[in-house]
């Protein structure tokens, strides 16, 4: 048998698995899909243990066999590092998330513009949340940025507190007093655009407040402090 013919030989068999592999995943695919009719699948794969595939819906990671019979929810632990390999593979899939910052309801925000402006970055925040007002403290000491604050009131008591901040007559005032003063806003009304923020967070899986967007469109939920913020702001103006 000729070279040639046995490469072609092999392209065909490397193919042949290849589709079957295809068919298989596709098919499996289809038999967990019904299971999650409100989610999507973002990834599914197998694993090097015990047969088993990998399937991240939304946030979650589990796994199931290759009739999708059974799923597995918890965590692999590696026995020889005792690290979770689950936890790994969350915080690699948490890390690669992006969600573009022009695609947000930022005409929405309470925009604040500090300095030049030209770093960017939304904050998904709720004013009854006690992390988010520990972050306001620390972007105190963040400098030439523009904030698009996203009131995001997921917590007991926040919507009619989110609504007398957003229908104040300044609401950068109303919304630094109460944040870092606690002093309450004065009640008033008007439409305010809350239903379709609140709509907009659970689109891009906002959890939890606060969680930050950066120009880049990476996404970090939690407070953290002004040093990190820096350095995401710093990474996302490069990377464009």
């Amino acid at each position: 048998m000729t070279m040639r013919l046995k490469l072609f030989i092999s392209i065909l068999v490397i193919g042949f698995f290849s589709e079957v592999i295809w068919a298989d995943e596709a098919a499996l695919r289809k038999a967990i899909q019904p299971h999650f009719a409100d989610s999507k699948i973002e990834s599914l794969k197998k694993t090097p243990y015990l047969g088993l595939y990998e399937v991240v819906v939304g946030d979650e990671v589990f796994y199931t066999d290759d009739k999708a019979d059974y799923f597995f929810f918890g965590h692999v632990i590696d026995t020889k590092t005792r690290m979770s390999m689950t936890n790994e593979r969350i915080q690699e899939i948490k890390a690669a998330r992006r969600v573009p910052l022009d695609s947000l309801p930022l005409q929405s925000a309470i925009k604040i513009v500090k300095g030049d402006g030209k770093r960017r970055v939304a904050i998904f925040t709720d004013p009854n949340c006690p992390y988010c007002k520990q972050l306001e403290k620390e972007l105190l000491n963040v400098t030439n940025v523009t904030i698009y604050t996203l009131l995001y009131p997921v917590l007991k008591g926040s919507m009619e507190l989110s609504k007398k901040i957003w229908c104040s007559d300044n609401q950068i005032k109303a919304w630094d007093d109460f944040m870092l003063k606690g002093v309450a806003p004065s009640s008033k009304d008007c439409e305010t655009p809350l239903d379709a923020l609140v709509k907009s967070g659970h689109e891009n899986k906002v959890s939890g407040t606060p969680t930050l967007i950066f120009a880049d469109g990476s996404v970090v939920g939690g407070m953290i402090p002004a040093t990190a913020i820096e350095e995401k702001l710093e990474n996302a103006s490069k990377s464009k």
